[in-house]
């Protein structure tokens, strides 16, 4: 049993290395805990939970806590003031960054109830806890604000403008996260969300490319754009995303326009077709239009190119 002048001595001494912790969510890069100064937290930790199991186990469990919030209120939500655009992501990356590097210190001080007192009373870790009090009280409340940033800039880059690609990435790995520590598919919904609006961005291109140029143009820019999304997948998306991106880009500008396509190139010719080009084009949608086709789309749209009625650009 400590004495309470102990007691009070070692809880000071913990607010010393709780109070070290937070210069690191403030973007402090030097700092760091010698393994003196972490045996000592550490060692405080330890007699406070053995001394009087239950009535300071509780209170370093609510002073772990407690130090979260206060590093989240005092620092991370301020830092998302007046923040827009990639600038909005690089702080949300820069924060969670730090606030994992913070809460490792954290709960390597407090492991003793870590390891004895906690599962007991929350059925989960120190690590557990930290993840959902930054999800609570950030990722939570500005979920929808960083996927509208981040499916702004995919539009952005696709309209040809230059975008940070890096912080991009790196803020989908965030969602990817997220998503391990919490089970919400933050990830899938921007997913879902910038299909959708990839989907009506090249519908209404369809629509434009086919009535302001030639059937030979359109396959051009369906080359074009074909190389473009699986780049941009390549860049910044994770991996499983490329083949669902390009199968929507797929059906909005093959599948879905392949007889207006095919009524302006008769359109062209006086309603004339040859017997070869017809019965290719008709190859060529039967074969496309099927999963595990034989025939790949840039093989239709080459088929399409070299054929009689429709020549290559030079």
């Amino acid at each position: 049993m400590l004495e309470p002048e102990e007691e009070r001595a070692m809880k000071m001494v913990l607010e010393d290395g709780i109070m070290k912790t937070k210069k690191i969510m403030e973007g402090n890069q030097e700092v760091n805990f010698t393994i003196e100064e972490y045996q000592r937290f550490h060692q405080c930790v330890f007699d406070l939970h053995s001394a009087s199991y239950r009535n300071n186990s509780h209170w370093l469990l609510e002073r772990f806590v407690k130090s979260l919030e206060e590093s989240i209120n005092s620092v991370v939500l301020p830092s998302f003031v007046d923040k827009r655009d990639a600038l909005l992501l690089r702080e949300l990356i820069l924060m969670w960054s730090n606030y994992k590097m913070m809460t490792k210190w954290l709960c390597k001080f407090f492991e003793s109830i870590d390891r004895h007192f906690v599962p007991n009373i929350c059925y989960c870790s120190l690590n557990d806890i930290s993840n959902n009090n930054f999800h609570d009280l950030v990722f939570k409340e500005f979920y929808v604000k960083f996927q509208d940033v981040a499916i702004s800039l995919i539009n952005q880059e696709r309209m040809g403008l230059h975008i940070d690609c890096s912080s991009l990435k790196n803020v989908f790995l965030v969602f990817m996260e997220m998503h391990k520590h919490t089970g919400i598919a933050y990830y899938e919904g921007i997913e879902s969300v910038m299909l959708e609006e990839t989907s009506n961005y090249y519908c209404q291109m369809a629509q434009q490319w086919l009535s302001h140029g030639s059937p030979a143009d359109y396959v051009q820019k369906v080359y074009r754009c074909l190389e473009q999304e699986a780049e941009r997948a390549d860049r910044y998306m994770p991996s499983g995303t490329q083949p669902k991106l390009l199968k929507v880009v797929k059906q909005q500008l093959v599948y879905e326009i392949l007889d207006k396509l095919v009524e302006k190139k008769r359109l062209e010719n006086c309603g004339l077709v040859t017997d070869f080009y017809q019965e290719m084009l008709s190859k060529c949608a039967n074969m496309t239009l099927q999963e595990g086709s034989s025939w790949t789309t840039e093989e239709w749209l080459s088929a399409l190119l070299t054929s009689s009625l429709i020549c290559p650009l030079s």
